[in-house]
Formats: structure tokens, C-alpha cells, sequence
């Protein structure tokens, strides 16, 4: 769910939509199997994050961003090391002890106040999410101070099966006594795989001088957050009239995080403002209840349109309302009652069915109440979220929808001549009139294409996203369908084959043509933070930091980068 200004871009008004129900061949709450790993898959995977960061460490480190193709690299994320904060979490997930030791102490280096360069842009929604939420999936479990915790060696007197695997960080519980005793994310026979306590424990430390920097964002009259922050040669803000919502809706869990971990509220205060703006919405009106517009003014808060839908701009904040639910049930209900609002619109209003494959359920995009028949893979991740509110709630209706729209969107790997959806794709929605002029045909030379896939593309690229694993993840959580995990090996076989290339992987220009049409040189994090960790967890074993819908309670929320972060309480 990273937002990029391509992905903005590229959401261009097209063609719309309404429904026609759908049904997928596993029943909720029937025929449903417990989850099994696959050790050979999940090891390949682990293979895949392996390559990929002695990449990275052998062509770019400590630089942000690698060069697959070249052998070079950019500083595209403030030069602080972006690709080594993100992928840590997923390292402490596949115990890799070495990769672990050399991050902590890449990150115990950073200056969070300042950048090398002067001038240099930090994008506020960017560097929460990976830098930010990095840190934090290291941190200790609760608010207790550091201090307070016994000596990380006495971990290793633990009986093996006592220290359960925690969260996306380095935590323990000593299974018999019920207690906290540790930090998130090391398991029973790995206990050691952190050794130097200290550097643990500087994450924290790190994640404040890092929000205390981006804080600056802040400081405008509404409390609505600028996008763009200055920290050389002096610490200032851009001076951009909005925001949209998914960067002011896309900092109130980590920042909630923050201070439930730091014991200082002044973070999750500056989110909680920033949030209620878009929790009771002002202005330009909701299209739909609780489809806000995309955007909102700085000055005031108010909402100046009312376009979106699940895509990129918007995505994350509809994201987080159930995920703030989960993470504290008790703080958050009304984040909850804006999610339902927002779900049960969704599914009236913008589940969309192609006219030559009516099976398949996309979203659609809206402008006012004008539905628009466009999709991105960004908005493939609705399939987990759903899910993941169907469990929450308890509701089958939402679970239903959420497997629904997971099959649809991966409906697109299966069609694509490289085996991998499409940036952005369109349809022509069953439910609209023909001569909408949003109801855009396909072109020519994807007539015969659209006839049996249900949609066609409008941008090609694949640029190592996440967001359908991620809804593959969800939905064998749920089901133990190992169907899921077919469909999520089946994407993974297609990636290694068409985007490896030299010591790791690369993007790609065109998935309509079966050698990806050529390389986009570069290797965002993301890669290495989300893909290949839901990719690695849909065939790993059961662990604490496992999604638990079959009756059990989840420990951890996955921030929208794949950070996992424990739960309050």
C-alpha cells in the first residue's frame, strides 16, 4: 500500500461500475482446514530475500535504494539507509542472525535530525512507513521502560517452545509464566540471534529522534500534516495547500505505536488531530457513506473533492481504520464504525463485474457518485482487509467479499503474458450503461485479451509490489485453502523467473509482454519489507507473529508496509 506519485499518475478517469453477485467455491466458515507449512517453498523464498539483500549489501549498502540492473544505487529516501530499516523485521522473521547484527548496527548510526544533502525532500507518509514503522517492529511490547526488563541473557535459559515467536521485532514471553520478558520477534531455539541488548533497545531511541524530526510536518494551523519536510540546512515544512488521505490517514497507528511503547502521548496526539478530520469529514461532501474525497486542505481540514476509492492517494487510510480496531478494540471503535460505513458502500457502490467475465469482482473508482471502472494493484490489498474485518467483526458477509475480490485480483497474474498484474488496468463495468462515457471499451489490441482475462491494461509495469500476496496471505489464514498458497506460489515463480536478473531483482516495464517487456532498474524496499515476507509466511510455520482466523487471537497488526506490530493489551 505504498503510494507513489506514478501511481497517481497513472489513476486516470475511465469507465464504471456496480454488481452482480458473485460466489467463490470455498464457503466461509465451511470446509475449513488449519493451516500447513511448506518448508521447500518457504526456504526458496527465504533464498529470494537472501539474494536479494547480499545484492543490496554488495552493489548499494548503506545507500536507500539499489540499482539491480547496473550494479549501482540512489539515495532517493533521505540517504539514511532505507532498504536496511525496512527489510529488518522480515530478516528477524527468517532468523537470519548476520543479516539482523549488520542492520542494528547500520541503524544505530543514523543522524534522524539532519541529511547529507541540503534541501533534500523527506516524504512524511514515505519515511513513517518504512523508517518509522521499521524501528518500531523492533521495539519492546508494552510501555514498560527498557529498563525494567530482565538481561537479554537470561533468554537463553529459556526451554525451547518457552520463547515464542513474537512480533516483527525481537520479543519474547516466557510461555509458562504468561510474562513479557523481552523484545518482539525471536523464537525459543533463535533467542540469541540478537546478542548486543543495547542496539535492541536504541531502536527506540532511534524511532523518537526520528518522529521528533518528521513532527515538523505538523506544525500548520488545522494539525493536518504537510507532506514534505526540510531537515538541512534547517528543519521546515513545504508549503503544499493539501494532503490526501492516505498520508494523513497513514500515521495514526505508528504513531499511536510511539507513544504506547515511549510512554509520551505528544505523538499519537499529533496523529489522533490529523485523523479526526477525515473520521468526522467537513466540506466537500462523502459520495458515499463513508467514501470520502481524496483530499483535504491544510489550512482547515475540510474536504476540496469528493473523487477516490481504494487506489493509490486513498488506500491505507480505509487500511487502518479496522487496523487501529484490532490494534486497541477498546480506543478505536469509532475507527471501526467509519470502516463499516466505508465497507458496506464499497460493496453496494463499487464492486464492479466485467462485462465479459462477470465472475470476477474489481473495485472501482468514483468521482462524486460517478462510478469509474479502474483499478490499480494497489487496490488489490482490499481483499485482505476485508478479510480481516469479516474477522473481527465476526461477519461472513465481509470475509465473503474480501476472498471474492483476492481470486479477481489475482485473476490478473493468471492472464498477464508475464504471469504478474498489471500497474493499472480497466474494464468495461456490466452494470453501466454503454454509452457512459466512463465505460471506456478496451482498444483494439486488447480486444481478444479482455474477452478472456475481464480487463485491460493501461500501464504495464510491475514494480515488485506486494498487495495481491498480501490478500493471498489473508485468505489462506482464513480458509487453510492450500489453493491460496498454489496461487501465491504460482505469483512467486512468475516474479524469480521474469524480474531476477544479476545479484537481485528488478522491475519491470510491460507485464503484457512475457519478458516483462525490459527492466526498470531499481529495487524498492518494499520488496524486501512486504512481498517476500507475506510470500514467506503463506508457506512458514505457525508462529506468534501468524495471522490467527480460525478461532484464535492475533498478536500483532501488520502496518501497511508489513511491519508487524503487537497488539495493545
Amino acid at each position: 500500500m505504498r503510494l507513489t506519485s506514478s501511481s497517481l499518475v497513472l489513476l486516470e478517469l475511465a469507465a464504471s461500475a456496480l454488481a452482480v453477485p458473485l460466489t467463490v467455491d470455498v464457503e466461509v466458515g465451511k470446509g475449513v482446514t488449519a493451516p500447513k507449512p511448506n518448508h521447500a517453498r518457504a526456504n526458496e523464498v527465504k533464498q529470494a530475500f537472501e539474494q536479494s539483500w547480499n545484492g543490496y549489501v554488495k552493489h548499494a549498502f548503506p545507500h536507500d535504494t539499489l540499482h539491480p540492473v547496473s550494479n549501482s544505487y540512489e539515495d532517493d529516501r533521505a540517504a539514511w539507509g532505507v532498504t536496511v530499516v525496512d527489510a529488518l523485521s522480515t530478516a528477524i522473521i527468517m532468523e537470519k542472525e548476520h543479516f539482523v547484527a549488520k542492520m542494528l548496527d547500520h541503524i544505530s548510526k543514523i543522524d534522524f535530525t539532519t541529511t547529507a544533502k541540503e534541501n533534500d525532500a523527506i516524504s512524511l507518509f514515505e519515511t513513517n512507513i518504512r523508517y518509522l514503522a521499521g524501528l518500531l517492529s523492533g521495539m519492546p511490547c508494552s510501555s514498560t521502560p527498557p529498563s525494567l526488563f530482565p538481561p537479554l541473557q537470561l533468554l537463553s535459559e529459556l526451554e525451547d517452545g518457552d520463547a515464542q515467536l513474537g512480533r516483527d521485532t525481537v520479543t519474547y514471553t516466557h510461555a509458562r509464566a504468561r510474562a513479557l520478558i523481552g523484545y518482539d520477534l525471536l523464537k525459543g531455539p533463535f533467542s540469541g540471534l540478537v546478542k548486543d541488548a543495547a542496539k535492541v533497545q536504541n531502536l527506540l531511541d532511534q524511532a523518537k529522534s526520528l518522529a521528533d524530526s518528521l513532527s515538523i510536518a505538523f506544525n500548520t494551523t488545522s494539525g493536518v500534516p504537510q507532506p514534505t519536510v526540510y531537515l538541512n540546512p534547517t528543519r521546515r515544512h513545504g508549503n503544499s495547500s493539501s494532503n490526501n488521505i492516505a498520508e494523513v490517514g497513514t500515521l495514526i497507528l505508528e504513531w499511536t505505536r510511539l507513544s504506547d511503547l515511549s510512554g509520551d502521548g505528544k505523538y499519537a496526539q499529533l496523529a489522533e488531530k490529523a485523523e479526526s478530520y477525515l473520521l468526522r469529514p467537513t466540506g466537500s461532501p462523502e459520495a458515499f457513506p463513508g467514501m470520502v474525497g481524496g483530499d483535504v486542505s491544510i489550512a482547515d481540514g475540510k474536504f476540496i473533492n469528493s473523487d477516490g476509492g481504494w487506489s493509490g492517494g486513498t488506500d491505507s487510510f480505509y487500511e487502518y481504520l479496522i487496523k487501529m480496531y484490532q490494534y486497541d478494540p477498546a480506543k478505536y471503535g469509532e475507527y471501526k464504525d467509519r470502516w463499516v460505513l466505508a465497507a458496506d458502500s464499497t460493496m453496494k457502490y463499487l464492486a464492479s463485474h466485467p462485462t465479459s467475465r462477470k465472475d470476477l469482482t474489481f473495485l472501482s473508482q468514483y468521482s462524486g457518485q460517478k462510478t469509474i471502472p479502474v483499478s490499480t494493484h494497489l487496490a488489490s490489498f482490499a481483499g485482505g482487509n476485508f478479510i480481516l474485518g469479516g474477522v473481527l467483526l465476526g461477519s461472513d458477509k465481509y470475509k465473503q467479499f474480501g476472498l471474492d475480490l483476492t481470486t479477481s485480483y489475482f485473476n490478473n497474474y493468471q492472464q498477464a503474458p508475464a504471469g504478474i498484474g498489471p500497474e493499472v488496468f480497466q474494464w468495461v463495468d456490466a452494470a453501466l450503461p454503454a454509452n457512459d462515457t466512463n465505460n471506456a471499451p478496451p482498444p483494439d489490441a486488447q480486444k481478444d485479451f479482455y474477452a478472456k482475462s475481464g480487463f485491460y491494461t493501461t500501464a504495464g509495469s510491475y514494480i515488485l509490489r506486494p498487495e495481491t500476496s498480501e490478500s493471498l496471505y489473508y485468505a489462506y489464514r482464513l480458509t487453510g485453502d492450500r489453493k491460496y498458497q498454489d496461487m501465491a506460489w504460482q505469483a512467486f515463480s512468475a516474479i524469480k523467473k521474469v524480474c531476477k536478473t544479476g545479484d537481485a531483482y528488478a522491475q519491470l516495464n510491460d507485464v503484457m509482454q512475457t519478458n516483462g517487456g525490459g527492466y526498470i532498474d531499481q529495487m524498492q524496499s518494499f520488496w524486501l519489507a512486504e512481498t517476500l515476507k507475506y510470500l514467506y509466511l503463506i508457506f512458514a510455520k505457525e508462529s506468534d507473529v501468524q495471522l490467527q482466523f480460525q478461532g484464535g487471537t492475533s498478536k500483532y497488526v501488520f502496518n501497511t508496509e508489513a511491519h508487524p506490530f503487537r497488539v495493545k493489551g
